[in-house]
């Protein structure tokens, strides 16, 4: 995977987790909101947050000290 693939797909991952944060907003402000759904939607946000810190990483050149 060259830095262009990392790019675009940290850029897809970004605009997911976004997405994420509005859905997770949504369900909780409503009247009797699914505790189950909105654990499930943290979760892959959680895993989302990762993968992106192990992309971006990979952006990194390794600096032999």
């Amino acid at each position: 995977m060259d830095d262009n693939d990392i790019l675009r797909r940290l850029e897809l991952l970004r605009v997911e987790h976004r997405d994420l944060d509005v859905a997770i907003d949504a369900l909780v402000s409503t009247v009797t909101p699914d505790q189950l759904q909105i654990a499930r939607l943290k979760k892959r946000k959680l895993l989302l947050r990762d993968e992106i810190a192990m992309l971006e990483d990979q952006l990194i050149p390794d600096i032999i000290a």
